[in-house]
């Protein structure tokens, strides 16, 4: 397992190497996603606060969605269905890693980890297929 996160203190380097600090968002999902691809990693298990990615969130037409396609996760996020800053960083960083070689991401809560990588639960998204 190899984990990588956001936060710390951004900065920029001054050609005479100096630090000066900057706004920034160091994005975690986009980082994981990055990470996994440099090692060639074939799954991308992104724990989170949810069991499963949910269409139409908070609403009465609230879908959970076990298996996506890369093709759906697109059209997903083009139709708005992610808020920025909740579940949007971590399609886009699904679409990332799966557009630059993984074959899966898994979305799911940090204790249904291993139940995810079983198949039994978690949103699971691939190249190709989907619901």
């Amino acid at each position: 397992m190899i984990a990588a996160g956001g936060g710390g203190i951004p900065v920029y380097c001054h050609n005479d190497g100096t630090l000066m600090g900057i706004e920034a968002v160091i994005d975690k999902d986009l980082t994981a996603s990055l990470l996994a691809n440099s090692l060639k990693t074939d799954t991308l298990l992104d724990l989170t606060a949810v069991e499963k990615v949910k269409l139409h969130y908070g609403t009465a037409q609230e879908k959970e969605i076990d298996m996506m396609c890369l093709k759906q996760a697109n059209q997903f996020l083009r139709e708005r269905h992610f808020a920025p800053g909740s579940m949007r960083p971590k399609i886009e960083a699904a679409i990332n890693f799966l557009e630059a070689g993984g074959k899966e991401v898994i979305i799911t809560l940090p204790e249904k980890a291993v139940a995810a990588l079983e198949g039994k639960t978690g949103t699971h998204i691939a190249p190709e297929g989907g619901s």
